[in-house]
């Protein structure tokens, strides 16, 4: 732009004349109204835009402003119909998008400098009216003139939608011209995206709705879950990157979601559901990364993670259920049945953690079914202290302490989804005091270290009587010590025996309440009582019991075995062993030093031993490994029968001095002794949930039925599951001995009576 000087002009100011007549206005328009084409010609080297400036500014100021604005429109209107929108129609076929491209940079260009040389009009007048400004005009003129023109808008939406779709099937197109297509829609909306949202965005997200819905149909049939997700996975991120790279960036989340909804939203149930690859074919095969993408894909859409938890819930459900069914009557191998439980639990954790994110909704779900099917099968408390037993027993074979700590901590996870944790509690106190009884336990740090677990997820509560059981052990080693000082000082008989006792707090183990009866044999039975001699003599007022049941003996065994023919000397060859045995075996053995031979009938009486704890002693001596056989049973059969008669087995070998004979493994109760512990818990449970009631209506005074059979069940929820009828039934029962009274006007409101 050059400015042309005139020479020998010198500066002056002078004043403008206040009034102007039409005529020197119509003078000052014509030479704007040139301007202003040229500059459209692209002929403005050889203008003075300082005086074209002057003569705009000239004309507001003398009230012509609406004259300038009303003709700069004519002038840029007959420009777009005259001449551009006739350039762009003529391409509708050819070259159609470069030249609209084309005559938007020169009308921008144009109106550019139209403002440059207009800015006082808007400065002055277009503020006043309140009209649209210069460059404004020119867009509103443009869009309403040229792109908006009937065939031209519909020609430019199809050749966008048609270029996007072509490229979709693979082609290549010019990004470049599309790009500069889409911008220009969104000047032309003047801060709003109506116009590329009405004339490109709404039409291209529903031909792409129609597109994928197509495609996603034809996806499905022909391919399994997981290359159908790989797929839609690729689609998102190309829709994605085709937005951000030539459409508006904003786009790129309406374009997504249609893809979600076409893709995804529509297709859950089916892709999850997909026979031979959906969910639980991905978790049958532990295709860890394809329900890793599943579960990326699936997290965004709603109702996503829902559906696909659901498929996961129903087969870890019937896995688990599958685990803890037992055949009717059949009792499984205790410790097989808890490491099935925890090899499926690793498996979905490691599905959690590597698939599913850590995701809070799965990780609940797989708890809850964990806990559904766990507390189908009544046994579970009782297979699970098993389980611990095992673990905690000496001669674990390839186990190092930090492997049992990692299995115990895996037991803790099973017990924290066990509702009856007072009948796991029973159990555990039975076989906490045969390990502690018979010295099974692999060490005390160990034993001491689940109690501090328990401890940690039950409260003191739950664990006192186990440290109780530890107390003991330390007081009666002390005891011990002093008998035997005791011993050795008044000089006291033992008849031969080398006692060891055990004295146990009644409350702290788990002793049956009716002591089981068995006469014990002379010397150890006069052996016993002068330990109770000595022991009531320190503590008087106290009473002690013989339990047989927990105790064990050492018997010195001679068997008198004929010698072999060819052998010089005559008589019968000794043969001496150490017997390790139970207190029940060494009963019966000790029989065997009266007498040859003795029936079942007769152990039976002599002993007065409990007939299923006689039945699995006899088992062990008369029908074990050929080396520990130390009876012969007539007639030969692994059973017990009323009928039996017993002998001493004078073939008895061993290359062992010292041998232990197994008792029969009791590899959980059986059906009797399980209802007999059940019916203890049972009763346990009375005064547990009669003690929850007094407590909380001493502190509510009044409370109505149904929010105390609330409150009961939240306090106790932690131990077990009371039922609420069982509840009632306590309720009625503190109120026939007046702990409770019904309120007159509500008999399902109650009152403490204090």
């Amino acid at each position: 732009m050059s400015l042309k000087a005139k020479s020998n002009t010198k500066m002056r100011i002078r004043a403008f004349p206040m009034t102007m007549d039409e005529k020197y206005v119509s003078n000052i328009w014509a030479l704007l109204k040139n301007a202003i084409q040229e500059i459209q010609k692209k002929n403005n080297s050889g203008l003075s835009f300082e005086e074209l400036y002057r003569n705009a500014y000239t004309m507001v100021l003398h009230k012509h402003g609406e004259r300038l604005y009303t003709g700069l429109r004519e002038v840029v209107t007959e420009h777009l119909v005259d001449k551009i929108r006739v350039d762009v129609l003529e391409s509708l076929n050819n070259n159609f998008l470069q030249t609209l491209n084309s005559a938007w940079n020169d009308h921008q260009t144009s109106m550019v400098m139209i403002r440059d040389i207009l800015m006082y009009m808007d400065r002055v007048y277009v503020q006043q009216n309140n009209v649209e400004n210069v460059y404004n005009l020119g867009l509103i003129l443009y869009r309403d003139l040229v792109v908006r023109h009937g065939c031209i808008r519909d020609h430019l939406r199809q050749t966008l939608l048609d270029m996007v779709a072509r490229e979709r099937r693979g082609e290549v197109v010019d990004r470049g011209a599309v790009k500069n297509a889409c911008q220009m829609l969104m000047v032309l909306g003047i801060d709003s995206r109506a116009v590329y949202e009405e004339d490109f965005e709404l039409p291209f997200l529903e031909q792409s709705a129609e597109f994928y819905r197509l495609e996603s149909q034809k996806f499905l049939a022909e391919n399994s879950a997981s290359v159908y997700i790989k797929k839609v996975e690729a689609r998102i991120n190309e829709e994605a990157e085709r937005a951000t790279h030539y459409l508006d960036k904003s786009t790129e989340e309406p374009i997504v979601r249609v893809l979600e909804a076409e893709l995804i939203c529509k297709h859950m149930k089916t892709i999850v559901e997909m026979e031979n690859s959906g969910v639980v074919h991905m978790l049958k095969n532990n295709k860890t990364d394809d329900l890793g993408c599943m579960y990326k894909l699936f997290i965004r859409v709603q109702e996503g993670l829902k559906t696909m938890c659901e498929c996961v819930s129903g087969y870890l459900r019937e896995q688990g259920k599958a685990l803890v069914t037992e055949e009717e009557g059949g009792n499984k191998n205790a410790i097989q049945y808890i490491q099935d439980l925890l090899d499926l639990k690793d498996r979905f954790d490691h599905f959690l953690h590597e698939s599913f994110n850590d995701d809070r909704l799965f990780k609940q779900t797989i708890s809850g079914d964990f806990e559904y099917f766990l507390n189908l099968n009544n046994k579970s408390p009782e297979y699970l202290s098993l389980f611990i037993d095992d673990k905690l027993k000496k001669g674990v074979k390839g186990m190092s302490e930090q492997e049992v700590e990692v299995v115990l901590d895996k037991a803790m996870v099973l017990f924290r989804f066990l509702q009856e944790k007072d009948v796991f509690e029973r159990y555990y106190k039975q076989h906490l005091a045969k390990r502690l009884l018979l010295n099974k336990s692999v060490s005390d740090d160990s034993e001491k270290n689940m109690i501090s677990k328990l401890k940690t997820e039950c409260g003191c509560q739950f664990t006192s009587k186990l440290e109780g059981m530890f107390k003991d052990m330390t007081v009666s080693n002390t005891t011990m010590e002093e008998f035997k000082n005791h011993i050795q000082t008044s000089g006291t008989s033992l008849h031969g025996v080398d006692l060891n006792v055990r004295v146990l707090t009644t409350g702290f183990w788990p002793t049956q309440s009716a002591t089981p009866k068995c006469n014990v044999p002379t010397q150890p039975r006069n052996a016993f009582e002068a330990f109770r001699r000595f022991y009531l003599g320190k503590h008087s007022g106290r009473q002690l019991t013989l339990q047989p049941s927990l105790g064990s003996a050492d018997l010195n065994a001679s068997f008198y075995a004929p010698k072999k023919q060819d052998s010089g000397s005559s008589g019968p060859q000794v043969r001496k062993h150490i017997l390790q045995v139970s207190s029940y075996q060494m009963v019966i053995l000790m029989l065997f030093n009266t007498r040859e031979n003795c029936s079942y009938e007769e152990i039976a009486q002599e002993t007065d031993i409990p007939t299923r704890d006689l039945i699995r002693a006899l088992q062990s001596l008369a029908c074990g490994k050929p080396t520990q056989r130390v009876l012969s049973k007539e007639p030969k059969s692994k059973e017990i029968e009323p009928n039996d008669a017993f002998t001493v087995n004078d073939h008895f070998t061993s290359k062992l001095h010292r041998v232990k004979i197994q008792t029969v493994a009791a590899k959980g109760e059986s059906e009797p002794e399980r209802k007999e512990t059940r019916s203890r818990v049972d009763e346990d449970r009375k005064h547990e949930i009669e003690a929850a009631i007094v407590r909380i209506m001493k502190s509510r005074k009044r409370r109505s039925h149904n929010l105390l059979v609330a409150e009961v069940t939240e306090q106790l929820k932690s131990r077990f599951l009371p039922s609420p009828v069982v509840i009632k039934k306590r309720i009625e029962n503190l109120i026939e001995r007046e702990y409770l009274a019904r309120t007159p006007d509500d008999r399902k409101v109650y009152t403490y009576v204090a």
